[in-house]
C-alpha cells in the first residue's frame, strides 16, 4: 500500500528553483520520491541543483524558463512532460521584489515584480492545468494534477510595498479562484505562504534585525527554506487530495499579533540562530556569493541593507 506522502514516480516541476525556497521545495520533493524539473533564469546555480537532485536516486533536468513569457512556460511544460513522460505536481515559486517608495516607484519596476509573482504564477498556472486536462483523457482514472503557488505573509500584513504586497496578494485569491474552475479535473489549486525567509534575498538583513524577527515571531527563529519541506510534500501528495483553495501560512505565528512587547521564551527554540544560516550559506555559496559567518554580505541587496539599516538607526 502506497504511503500517504509518497510521492514515488510523481513528476514535479519547481519554478525559481536554484536556490531558497525553490531549491528547498524541489528537494523535499525528490527526497519524498518524485521526479523535479528545476526551472529558473540563472543557468550555472539551476544545473547545480539539478545536479544536487539527482544524487537522492530520482530524475531531475534543468530547464531555462522566463515565467513571464508565455512561449517560454509552454516550452518548459512541453519540455517537463517529455522528459518525464507526465507532470503531476506543479510548483509555481518564482518570485522577486524590489523595493521602494510606492510615490515614486518606476513603472517598470511594478511591471516586473507583478510580471514574475503574479502574471507569471497564472501563466504556469494556466499551462500546468492544461496537461492535467489533456492527461486526464488518457488515464483510465482521471487523476488531474497538484498546482502549489508561493504566495507570501505580505498578502495578510502590509510589510513592503504595493508591487510586492499586491502581487502576494494576487496569488492568493488567484489561487483561490483557480482552485473553484479546475476541480472539475480533479486539479488541486492551493498556495503557501512564508514568512522573512533566511535565504539570499535576507543575506544583506543584518544580525539586529533578524534579532528582531526571533523576538517578534512565536517559535522564536528566522524561518528557513527547509521549513517548507513538510507543507509542500504535504500539498503534493495525496494527503491533501481534499484540500483545495487554500492559502497555507508557515510563519512561525509571526503575523498573529501585532506584539507590543518581546514576547520572551521559557524553553530555546528549536532552530538556533547557527542552524538558521546553515541554507542560506549552501546557497550563497551555490551563487559563489561571499559571505561572512552570518550569511550576511551587505553588498548583495544594498537596497535591503540601507532600508533595514535606515529604519533599525544601524550606521
Amino acid at each position: 500500500m502506497k504511503k500517504q506522502f509518497d510521492l514515488t514516480n510523481k513528476n514535479a516541476w519547481v519554478t525559481g528553483a536554484s536556490v531558497g525556497i525553490g531549491r528547498a521545495y524541489a528537494i523535499a520533493l525528490a527526497k519524498a520520491g518524485a521526479n523535479v524539473a528545476v526551472v529558473d533564469i540563472d543557468d550555472r546555480t539551476g544545473e547545480k541543483t539539478a545536479e544536487e537532485i539527482r544524487t537522492l536516486g530520482v530524475k531531475s533536468v534543468f530547464i531555462h524558463c522566463n515565467v513571464r513569457n508565455p512561449v517560454e512556460v509552454d516550452a518548459m511544460a512541453d519540455k517537463v512532460v517529455e522528459t518525464f513522460g507526465r507532470l503531476d505536481i506543479a510548483v509555481n515559486n518564482a518570485g522577486i521584489g524590489i523595493l521602494g517608495p510606492d510615490e515614486s516607484y518606476p513603472l517598470s519596476d511594478w511591471e516586473k515584480v507583478i510580471g514574475v509573482n503574479f502574471t507569471g504564477s497564472w501563466l504556469c498556472c494556466a499551462a500546468a492545468a492544461r496537461k492535467f486536462i489533456a492527461q486526464n483523457k488518457v488515464d483510465k482514472k482521471p487523476l488531474g494534477g497538484k498546482i502549489i503557488n508561493t504566495a507570501s505573509m505580505s498578502a495578510r500584513i502590509a510589510n513592503c510595498n504595493a508591487s510586492y504586497d499586491g502581487s502576494k496578494g494576487g496569488v492568493v485569491e488567484m489561487t483561490r479562484a483557480l482552485a473553484a474552475q479546475w476541480g472539475r479535473h480533479n486539479i488541486n489549486v492551493n498556495c503557501i505562504s512564508p514568512s522573512y525567509i533566511l535565504s539570499p534575498m535576507h543575506a544583506s538583513t543584518p544580525v539586529e534585525v533578524r534579532e528582531r524577527i526571533r523576538s517578534l515571531t512565536p517559535m522564536g527563529y528566522m524561518e528557513r527554506p527547509e521549513d517548507l519541506a513538510g507543507p509542500v510534500v504535504f500539498l503534493a501528495s495525496d494527503a491533501s487530495n481534499y484540500v483545495t483553495g487554500v492559502d497555507l501560512l508557515v510563519d512561525g505565528g509571526h503575523t498573529l499579533n501585532a506584539w507590543l512587547t518581546p514576547l520572551g521564551r521559557d524553553v530555546p527554540p528549536r532552530v538556533s540562530p547557527e542552524e538558521e544560516i546553515k541554507s542560506l550559506v549552501h546557497d550563497m555559496n551555490a551563487l559563489e556569493v561571499p559571505c561572512n559567518e552570518d550569511g550576511i554580505n551587505f553588498d548583495y541587496h544594498p537596497e535591503i541593507a540601507n532600508a533595514y539599516k535606515a529604519a533599525f538607526g544601524i550606521k
